[in-house]
């Protein structure tokens, strides 16, 4: 039996979203200090879809522009770890699709 669903790549999709960027503003602040004493680090960059954490220099860093919204962090993250809102009106991802 076949099957009728077409699969498609987490680049492909994302694709089709589109970002309107807050350059004077991020959502995301990283409390360096509470990351690096809990391991919250390591488990914010393993389990972000989007791959928007990375370290440089021992310190966390967030490409911001690059955030689905998930809010996966967030459930992996110690508290106080990271200070994570929304985007201001008019910024942030809109799904085009999926």
């Amino acid at each position: 039996m076949t099957s009728d669903v077409t699969t498609t790549s987490v680049p492909e999709r994302l694709a089709k979203n589109r970002f309107v960027l807050d350059e004077e503003e991020s959502h995301i602040e990283i409390d360096q200090e509470v990351c690096r004493a809990t391991g919250t680090a390591a488990r914010i960059i393993a389990v972000c879809p989007a791959g928007v954490y990375s370290e440089q220099d021992g310190q966390v860093v967030a490409d911001y522009a690059a955030c689905l919204e998930c809010g996966t962090c967030l459930a992996v993250a110690a508290p106080g770890a990271l200070r994570w809102r929304y985007p201001r009106g008019g910024f942030g991802v809109s799904f085009r699709e999926g």
